[in-house]
């Protein structure tokens, strides 16, 4: 069921997504201070990818007061924007039933998006 989640949100759109996040992730890492958003970036890009089957987890050690500071940075620079369009976009897709779970996706990207340092992906 996964493959089939997985190859239909990436023909409707999660290759775009993909690609938005990868450009993203390259402008971000052009200078050093955005290596780190960029890197984030990247792990976005990946949820995007193949988003059916990936679950989000926290990092086995504690990422400490640095990754707090990180993510209250990312927010105010885009993330809640991100996390915004993929809150409209979940909601669109949860208003039929069969959208509900493309939906589910845009909304665990949506809790990505958010608060992305200090979390990892883990594959189910």
């Amino acid at each position: 069921m996964s493959f089939l989640g997985n190859l239909i949100w990436l023909v409707f759109g999660g290759f775009l997504v993909f690609l938005e996040y990868m450009v993203a992730g390259l402008l971000l890492c052009v200078t050093i201070i955005g290596i780190p958003f960029g890197l984030q970036a990247f792990k976005l890009a990946m949820l995007a990818l193949w988003p059916f089957g990936t679950t989000i987890g926290y990092q086995p050690s504690a990422p400490g007061c640095l990754s707090t500071f990180m993510n209250i940075i990312w927010l105010l620079i885009g993330g809640i924007w991100i996390a915004l369009t993929h809150l409209i976009f979940g909601i669109l897709l949860a208003i039929t039933i069969i959208g509900i779970p493309w939906a589910k996706q845009h909304f665990k990207l949506m809790s990505l998006a958010l608060t992305p340092f200090g979390r990892t992906l883990v594959d189910n």
